[in-house]
C-alpha cells in the first residue's frame, strides 16, 4: 500500500500552484472574484495540494492544507528516482517551492489511488 493512499479521500487542487496559494491565503485582495481562485472569505476556507520542494539534497513532494491561518504539512514523499532525477536534470540545483509537473501529478493520483 502507497504511503500517500491514506490521503486518497482528500479532495486534492491538482491545479494550485504555491503562487496561487500565496495569493489566496497571504495576500489577499491580490486577485479577483472573477478569477479562478478568488479571495478567501474566513478561515473555513481550506485548500489541499502538492508541492515539490527542493530545499533539500534532492526534491521532496510534500501534500500541504492551507488555511488563511496556517499551512499543515500532511505528508513528505520522496520522489522515486527516475521522477526525482528527470526534475533536477530539467531545473538543476535550483531552489524554492514549486507545482509539480504533470508527470509527478500522474505518480501522486496513482499513489492515492485516483486511477
Amino acid at each position: 500500500m502507497s504511503e500517500l493512499a491514506r490521503f486518497g479521500n482528500l479532495d486534492i487542487d491538482w491545479n494550485l500552484s504555491p503562487e496561487h496559494a500565496v495569493t489566496m491565503y497571504l495576500e489577499w485582495g491580490n486577485n479577483d472574484w472573477h478569477a479562478e481562485y478568488p479571495p478567501v472569505r474566513s478561515k473555513d476556507d481550506v485548500s489541499t495540494y502538492f508541492v515539490v520542494d527542493t530545499w533539500g539534497a534532492r526534491p521532496v513532494v510534500r501534500l500541504v492544507r492551507r488555511n488563511s491561518e496556517q499551512a499543515e504539512e500532511l505528508a513528505t514523499i520522496e520522489l522515486p528516482d527516475h521522477l526525482a532525477n528527470r526534475w533536477l536534470h530539467e531545473h538543476g540545483d535550483l531552489k524554492g517551492i514549486c507545482e509539480p509537473t504533470e508527470e509527478i501529478k500522474a505518480w501522486l493520483k496513482k499513489e492515492l489511488g485516483h486511477e
